[in-house]
C-alpha cells in the first residue's frame, strides 16, 4: 500500500546524544512546524523506515520528509546507510541531508556519489545550530515540494 506523505518530519540520525539533542532543541526554537524524530544509528534508521520493532507505529514515527544523516557512526556508517536507501525504490526519494562534523573532500565526493541530497558540516555554536536548523527546515518542511505518495512498507 502506497503511504500519502502529508506530515512534516526531520528523522535524525546520529549515534552522539549531545548532537541529537542539541539538533532537536535547535529545531524547537526555530519555531518551524512539524516533528523531529531521532535514531541513534544506521540499524535503528533501517528499522524507523522499515517499520521494524519499536517504530511499527506510522502514527508516532512517521514517514520522514528528510533525514539528516551523520556519517561517522558505529555499526552501520552513514554511508552504509545511505547506499541501502538509495538502492531501495520504496525509500530512494526520501531526500537525505549529510550532517556531520567532516568536512573532508573525499566524505564530500562520496556522499554526493551515493545519493545525498546536500552535505553540511554541524556548525560549533548553539546558535549556529539553530540557525541551521531553521534554514534546512524552511528549505525542506516549506519551499521544496516533494512526492505525495512514495511506494514502501508504510501501510
Amino acid at each position: 500500500m502506497d503511504y500519502i506523505h502529508n506530515n512534516k518530519v526531520v528523522l535524525m540520525v546520529d549515534d552522539d546524544p549531545d548532537d541529537l539533542f542539541l539538533a532537536k532543541d535547535a529545531f524547537s526554537q526555530s519555531d518551524l512546524p512539524g516533528d523531529f524524530q531521532m535514531v541513534s544509528g544506521g540499524e535503528e534508521m533501517m528499522d524507523y523506515l522499515y517499520r521494524r520493532g519499536r517504530f511499527i507505529d506510522l502514527e508516532n514515527f512517521p514517514m520522514p520528509s528528510f533525514i539528516l544523516l551523520d556519517l561517522n557512526m558505529p555499526g552501520k556508517s552513514g554511508f552504509e546507510s545511505l547506499m541501502e536507501i538509495k538502492k531501495d525504490p520504496s525509500l530512494r526519494r526520501i531526500p537525505i541531508v549529510v550532517f556531520t562534523t567532516s568536512g573532508e573532500e573525499e566524505d564530500i565526493y562520496c556522499s554526493y556519489e551515493l545519493g545525498a541530497s546536500s552535505y553540511i558540516t554541524k556548525p560549533a555554536t548553539f546558535d549556529d545550530f539553530v540557525e541551521v536548523m531553521k534554514k534546512l527546515g524552511e528549505y525542506w518542511l516549506s519551499l521544496v515540494r516533494l512526492p505525495e505518495k512514495l511506494a514502501g512498507n508504510w501501510s
